[in-house]
């Protein structure tokens, strides 16, 4: 009998300072699986080979073995391509190898799979950010955040960017005020909050 995988959580790293979602579901169906639409991922099921490469990849990101989760991930892609988690899992692993076009090139699989999912469009805005690419992260966080208006890491991220690059004081700090709202706790954003606004007055 299946049941449903444990929520995985990883650090990201280098590429962004938030933690990913890591989900996939066990189940006994088998061979490669595919969809023209985006699916609900708590209602798709995975053969149980998929489940456990997936869960080994994991394993090996963790341990900073990117080539052996590069390797594990093109084979889960390749078998289950209906779910964004195992494409924003190896566009990280190709970024901490340094490949960035292989890394978007996942990111943006993932964003087929799963359109506008929070974590693949966090994901490509910061590597859109590092390759000076301003004005492609701030429309990836804009689109995503039209349909998850909560989320804190593509919020603190946007607000980044506004600050940072595009020197929007204003933009930056509509979007760190409204992080606060959703993680007020965060020290660090309270004092960026403090110093834009004098710099906004």
């Amino acid at each position: 009998m299946s049941k449903p995988l444990p929520t995985r959580m990883m650090r990201l790293g280098k590429l962004s300072s938030i933690s990913a979602l890591l989900l996939l579901l066990t189940a006994c169906a088998s061979g490669p699986q595919t969809s023209s639409s985006p699916v609900d991922p708590m209602n798709v099921k995975v053969s149980g080979s998929v489940n456990r490469d997936f869960t080994q990849a994991v394993t090996y990101l963790e341990g900073e073995r990117y080539p052996e989760a590069i390797e594990l991930l093109q084979s889960v892609v390749e078998r289950e391509q209906r779910l964004s988690a195992p494409y924003v899992n190896l566009g990280i692993a190709y970024y901490r190898t340094g490949d960035e076009k292989n890394a978007e090139e996942s990111f943006l699989e993932a964003l087929r799979a799963a359109p506008l999912d929070p974590i693949a469009s966090n994901e490509l805005g910061v590597l859109y950010r590092r390759q000076g690419r301003f004005d492609e992260a701030k429309d990836t966080y804009m689109k995503s955040l039209q349909l998850h208006p909560g989320t804190p890491s593509l919020i603190k991220n946007l607000g980044i960017l506004c600050d940072l690059y595009l020197q929007d004081a204003g933009c930056a700090l509509a979007q760190f005020e409204q992080y606060l709202k959703v993680r007020p706790d965060d020290a660090k954003v309270s004092i960026w909050v403090t110093d834009l606004k004098r710099r906004v007055n």
